[in-house]
C-alpha cells in the first residue's frame, strides 16, 4: 500500500445517463470563442483561424442541480452553455475522419466564467486562469453514450436564467466541429479516455447573482440546472 503525505483526493468522475457506472475525468480542455456570435459579442471577429483552448481542473467538476456559493473574488460571474466531449479511446494525430471514432459520449456543460477576472487578464497579456479554473466552475451533465445518441452535427443549445430565454443557438453553428477539435487538440495532446472537452458556447452570455437558477438543455443530449448560492 502506498504511503502518502496526504490522502488522495477522490477520482473526479462523471455520472452516466442510466446507469450506476462512472465516468472517471482526468483532465478538462476548453476551446474558447468557437460560435461566431459570441465571439463578436466578446468584441473580436472570428475566422478559421486555428482553435485555441484553456484547462480547467477536474476538482472544478461540480454535478447538475447542485447549489453552489457565488464564487470569490468577483463581481461579474458568468454562465456559458456548452456541449461536452468524453473521449473513450486515446487520440493523437488522428484526423478528423478518425476523431469521432475516439468519442465516447457528450453531456450539457457550464463553463462558469469569472468575466472580470478574465478580462483583466486578457488585457494585461495574462493567462486566463484566475477567471475560468475555479472550484465549482465546470458544471457537467450526466453522460450519455454516443452509442446511443450517435453524434450529434446539429441541434438546439440554450439556456435560461429564472426561466428567462439568454442563449439560443444550433450545434451546426460551431466554427470548429467535434470530430475538427478533436483531431485539432491531438496535434499536440495524447489525448486519452478520461479527458473531456467543453466546445464553446453561443452569444447570450452574462451574468448571475445569488438567488437565481440558470437551466439548459442541448436536443438529443440532456438537461443541465445550477443555483447560484451566496457568498462564502
Amino acid at each position: 500500500m502506498t504511503d502518502y503525505v496526504f490522502p488522495p483526493a477522490p477520482q473526479a468522475a462523471v455520472a452516466v445517463r442510466g446507469a450506476s457506472r462512472l465516468y472517471a475525468v482526468s483532465r478538462i480542455f476548453c476551446v474558447g470563442r468557437n460560435y461566431a456570435a459570441h465571439a463578436r459579442e466578446m468584441g473580436f471577429d472570428p475566422d478559421r483561424e486555428p482553435p485555441f483552448y484553456f484547462n480547467k481542473t477536474p476538482i472544478d467538476l461540480i454535478a447538475t442541480g447542485a447549489t453552489i456559493p457565488y464564487p470569490l473574488g468577483t463581481q461579474n460571474y458568468h454562465y456559458e452553455m456548452e456541449l461536452v466531449i468524453a473521449l473513450g479511446k486515446p487520440a493523437f494525430r488522428v484526423a478528423p475522419e478518425q476523431a469521432e471514432d475516439c468519442v465516447w459520449g457528450y453531456a450539457c456543460g457550464l463553463d462558469m466564467t469569472r468575466r472580470d477576472l478574465q478580462i483583466k487578464s486578457r488585457e494585461m497579456g495574462r493567462p486566463w486562469d484566475f477567471g475560468k479554473d475555479f472550484e465549482h466552475s465546470a458544471v457537467i451533465s450526466p453522460l450519455v453514450p454516443a452509442s446511443e445518441i450517435g453524434h450529434p452535427r446539429s441541434g438546439n443549445i440554450q439556456l435560461s436564467v429564472n426561466g428567462a430565454l439568454k442563449q439560443n443557438a444550433d450545434l451546426k453553428d460551431l466554427i470548429w466541429s467535434v470530430p475538427e477539435i478533436v483531431a485539432n487538440l491531438s496535434q499536440y495532446y495524447h489525448l486519452q479516455p478520461g479527458d473531456l472537452i467543453y466546445t464553446g458556447t453561443p452569444e447570450g452570455v452574462g451574468p448571475v447573482k445569488p438567488g437565481e437558477k440558470i437551466t439548459g438543455r442541448i436536443d438529443g443530449v440532456g438537461e443541465i440546472a445550477l443555483t447560484i448560492g451566496q457568498p462564502e
